[in-house]
């Protein structure tokens, strides 16, 4: 496969639902967010600066035992100053404190390969599920996978059999709390028109 662009390593924690938040919902919320703070700082260093999160979008779900699921989105100023959007995810252990199932995703869309003169339906592609489906793939395969985190920049579209669009990208898996991050690649299919996700493949 062609080589792709440079990944962004940035993973993200967040947490909240609304303003008037509950104590544990502002002491997740303060817990996640310092974490990805920290994070994207050791991935991207300089690169990366001011890191913010959208109080508004912030989402807990509680949900058997004693973990919260939080999602929510932020941004972050790149080594340009441009404004980088992300979106979030991940578990938080109402008992321990600790943090879990982290999926990070940039907030930008897949551009498409200009390999060939193929003008792909970017409506059928929706590079959440997609990333959404790997991050289900690689939960399998490592339950106690610590952080999953994927980058815009990475992502190509490409033809694939049967009229359907192919959507690649390279990602960062840490399999479990306190082990390195490796990098994988993945590919997912979608059929032209109704946007169906058809395949899904991740190799580490």
């Amino acid at each position: 496969m062609k080589t792709l662009l440079p990944l962004y390593f940035m993973l993200a924690i967040g947490s909240a639902a609304h303003a008037a938040m509950p104590a544990d919902g502002a002491k997740a919320a303060d817990s996640c967010e310092a974490a990805v703070t920290d994070t994207i700082k050791e991935m991207r260093g300089r690169n990366a600066s001011d890191v913010q999160f959208n109080k508004e979008k912030r989402v807990l779900s509680p949900t058997t035992g004693e973990e919260t699921d939080i999602k929510g989105a932020g941004r972050y100023r790149n080594a340009a100053g441009a404004a980088t959007p992300f979106t979030y995810g991940c578990a938080y252990n109402d008992k321990t404190g600790a943090t879990s199932g982290i999926v990070f995703r940039d907030a930008a869309g897949p551009r498409a390969s200009e390999e060939k003169e193929w003008q792909p339906d970017l409506l059928s592609v929706s590079p959440e599920a997609c990333e959404t489906a790997v991050a289900a793939t690689l939960k399998s395969k490592h339950p106690r996978v610590g952080r999953i985190a994927f980058g815009s920049d990475s992502r190509q579209l490409r033809p694939a059999p049967g009229g359907r669009a192919s959507l690649e990208g390279i990602g960062a898996v840490q399999r479990a709390p306190g082990m390195n991050l490796v990098q994988f690649n993945y590919r997912c299919e979608f059929e032209p028109g109704n946007g169906k996700l058809v395949a899904v493949q991740a190799f580490e």
